[in-house]
């Protein structure tokens, strides 16, 4: 796990560095919020400790910032303990708030509890469903009543764009632009005969029909007729 400190205090940050760094994490540092803002929108990064009272730009700044672009974990360090201040950072998109002075245990439980929320709502949006078919993309496992069910690569790729866009009609053309790429210049039969693949693999062998032609115009993945 990656964490970026932005934290002006250098021996605090040193000492925060070392603790995080025998528990295992890699640490990353910047001492004020210019630098922290551009280490955080550059880098990959699991989770962002950013304290609140930082030169250049204050870390409230530096949160709003991210927030434009990123769901990135944050815990907000500062020496303030005024109810609004807590108030403003969680409102501002803050995961969590730890006051100065405050324990390294007391952190490094508040950092685990942050991550594994984190990972708990990453795995859930990698959840697609319809009826009784279940999608894991990150794991890129295909479940219905059940049973495992193995695709191509091609064919994983398009149920993933049929769940995502669930209940809407996509036409062919829509088809091959998200699924097979602008650069592909192939005829639209293509998609007619993929989509024949994945009803043999998610339609045939069960009762319920998921995958629908619309005369005319494509196809649509949803519950019923």
């Amino acid at each position: 796990m990656n964490i970026l400190l932005v934290e002006d205090e250098e021996k605090l940050a040193r000492f925060l560095e070392l603790e995080l760094l025998h528990e295992g994490y890699r640490v990353d540092k910047a001492f004020d919020g210019r630098e922290g803002l551009e280490k955080a929108e550059q880098g990959k990064y699991d989770l962002l400790l950013l304290d609140i009272m930082l030169p250049g730009i204050n870390g409230l700044e530096v949160l709003r910032r991210i927030r434009k672009n990123s769901d990135l974990p944050v815990i907000m360090l500062t020496a303030r303990d005024a109810v609004m201040d807590k108030v403003t950072g969680l409102d501002m998109g803050a995961d969590d708030y730890i006051t100065k002075p405050f324990s390294i245990e007391e952190l490094l439980a508040r950092i685990r509890v942050t991550l594994r929320r984190q990972n708990t709502r990453k795995a859930q949006e990698s959840l697609l469903s319809c009826a009784d078919l279940t999608v894991d993309v990150s794991r890129r496992i295909v479940i219905r009543s059940g049973r495992e069910i193995e695709l191509t690569g091609r064919e994983f790729s398009l149920l993933q764009y049929f769940l995502e866009n669930k209940t809407i009609v996509l036409t062919r053309e829509q088809l091959l632009e998200k699924v097979w790429g602008y650069a592909y210049m192939g005829e639209t039969n293509v998609v007619d005969v993929y989509v024949r693949y994945l009803r043999g693999k998610i339609d045939d062998p069960f009762d319920k029909k998921l995958l629908h032609t619309v005369r005319g115009v494509g196809y649509v993945l949803r519950e019923g007729p």
